[in-house]
Formats: C-alpha cells, structure tokens, sequence
C-alpha cells in the first residue's frame, strides 16, 4: 500500500494550489481519507477529511470555505483544492487513510500515510 502526495509549491497570498494523493494498493472508495499538515515547530493537525462512503466531508474551522476535498474513485486519487492560500497555510501537507468509518483529527486513528508535500505561501 502507497499514497503518493503532490503537487505543493511556492504560491503568493490569495493563490490556489490542487494537491493530489494517488493510491496504490488500496481502493480510496472504501477508506476514509484526510489531509493533514504541519507547520514548522507545531504538531501535525488534521484539516479535512471525507468519509469512506463519501457521505461526510469535514473541515477544519481553519480552512473551511477555503479547501475542498475530492476523491477520484476511478483514478484512485484524492484532491485538496486550496483557494485563497494565506502564509498560516505554509506547512507540509499529508494524506491519510484508514478503514474506519468516520472521520478523526488524531493522527493515531490513520493506518496508512503518504511521504508529504510543502506548501509555502509567500509573496
């Protein structure tokens, strides 16, 4: 089983980025699915997350009205589309997934993880 995260870079203020997680090894149809990022210097926090069934997404106040969360079931890829980036956004930002259904900010509570990619939000 692999996530594959991507698609970070260097964007001003007020710019969108669309990251990706590709799976391989599982169907992401039947996981729930979260990102996560961590900030330099601060403990990694969940920010979104959609139920396996795809019923439920949650954000976090954070980032609520800013990202979006997709899946892909055909492709196997999950998508967090973030509009209206500020330099708070600046982090690495993670996948996850598990078999549980329902959704969790805990780390501890996601089997599976991809390797991470970097945001930074700068002009």
């Amino acid at each position: 089983v692999q996530l594959q995260a991507s698609g970070g870079g260097l964007v001003p203020p007020g710019g969108s980025l669309r990251l990706s997680c590709a799976a391989s090894g599982l169907s992401l149809s039947s996981y729930t699915i979260a990102w996560f990022r961590q900030a330099p210097g601060k403990e990694r926090e969940g920010i979104s997350c959609i139920v396996r069934d795809g019923a439920r997404t949650e954000y976090a106040d954070s980032v609520k009205a800013r990202f979006t969360l997709a899946r892909d079931s055909h492709n196997n890829i999950a998508y967090l589309q973030m509009n209206s980036l500020k330099p708070e956004d600046t982090a690495v930002y993670y996948c996850a997934a598990d078999a549980r259904d329902f959704c969790s900010h805990y780390v501890s509570n996601y089997r599976y993880w991809g390797q991470g990619t970097k945001v930074t939000v700068s002009s």
